[in-house]
């Protein structure tokens, strides 16, 4: 079995219209619902095995402070998962080392629509359709290797948002 970690990254600021997007960090609420994400993974036992992180700041700065809440976990900045689509984190997820538990941390809309494609059969959930920011979906595989999965073969096992936590 696999497990695969699907999270958006946390609210962003957009106080500065200069800034280029790539390098927005994240503003207050986002630095809080990112540790409360950190926190209930913690909680829940989802401590993956290693993470794929977009390199956008506001990515990193999410994963950063997930990170202060779950321990250390092997990760890597993957430049594709920037304003990535379904098929470009597909390939992400297959080309993945080979742990149980992977975390892939990205943007929308790229993100929400791989969670409700990679599912048999997505929840009629409006928190989970809008995927905001924080979101966190847990789903899980029936495969060996990262490489078998496929769109349509995951089953959703957990779904929260940082709102929820507070």
């Amino acid at each position: 079995m696999r497990r695969l970690i699907l999270m958006r990254h946390a609210k962003s600021s957009w106080s500065d219209p200069e800034q280029r997007d790539l390098d927005r960090p994240l503003n207050r609420r986002g630095r809080r619902g990112a540790g409360l994400i950190g926190r209930w993974l913690k909680s829940k036992g989802y401590e993956p095995d290693h993470a794929l992180v977009s390199n956008a700041r506001r990515a990193q700065e999410t994963w950063s402070r997930v990170v202060e809440k779950i321990g250390g976990t092997p990760t890597t900045y993957v430049t594709e998962l920037y304003q990535a689509d379904t098929a470009a984190i597909l390939a992400a997820v297959q080309r993945a080392p080979g742990v149980a538990q992977l975390l892939v941390l990205g943007h929308q809309p790229g993100i929400g629509s791989f969670a409700r494609f990679i599912l048999e059969s997505p929840p009629e959930d409006a928190a989970f359709e809008k995927f905001p920011t924080g979101a966190t979906a847990v789903i899980d595989f029936d495969a060996a290797t990262w490489s078998e999965v496929a769109l349509g073969s995951g089953r959703l096992h957990d779904f929260v948002v940082p709102r929820a936590l507070e």
